[in-house]
């Protein structure tokens, strides 16, 4: 099985790339209860807010919210409920030792279906200065221009 073997992608985080700096990327599963999966399937989530945090040798996923699924009886569970990642025990101490520098932190970049199982994608990022943000952006405009550039000289 490949890795684009049958992932579906639903939800981004559009602005995390023009916000942070991004110095390594790590896959993740989640913990999810009840009708929570079939809200994710329909997109009803929102990345932009969420950061991950290691709490007692553990990784929670804070600040995301995942909508409550409309047709569910049972469903009492709070959206923006702390949830728990699965992660092996050295890759939570790796990240703990990453994110205890200052000015670094853990942030979802992506969730998406790998088959059946929920994943996301997490990075750990130092987050940019107004004028960091602005070179970035201009950096990526000329790569643009010049990429329309070769396009047309072909």
């Amino acid at each position: 099985m490949g890795d684009s073997d049958n992932i579906k992608m639903v939800a981004r985080n559009r602005k995390a790339k023009r916000d942070y700096q991004i110095h390594s990327t790590l896959e993740a599963g989640i913990e999810l209860k009840g009708a929570e999966v079939k809200s994710i399937r329909d997109g009803k989530i929102n990345l932009a807010d969420a950061y991950a945090v290691v709490e007692e040798s553990q990784l929670v996923l804070k600040n995301l919210h995942i909508s409550p699924y409309a047709m569910a009886t049972d469903c009492t569970l709070d959206p923006m409920r702390p949830r728990r990642l699965l992660v092996h025990k050295r890759e939570i101490r790796k990240l703990f030792t990453q994110t205890e520098q200052k000015g670094m932190t853990l942030i979802p970049l992506s969730i998406y279906f790998r088959g059946p199982h929920c994943k996301i994608e997490l990075a750990v990022a130092s987050g940019r200065k107004k004028y960091d943000k602005r070179q970035a952006i201009a950096k990526a405009e000329a790569d643009r221009r010049m990429k329309q550039a070769m396009k047309k000289d072909l």
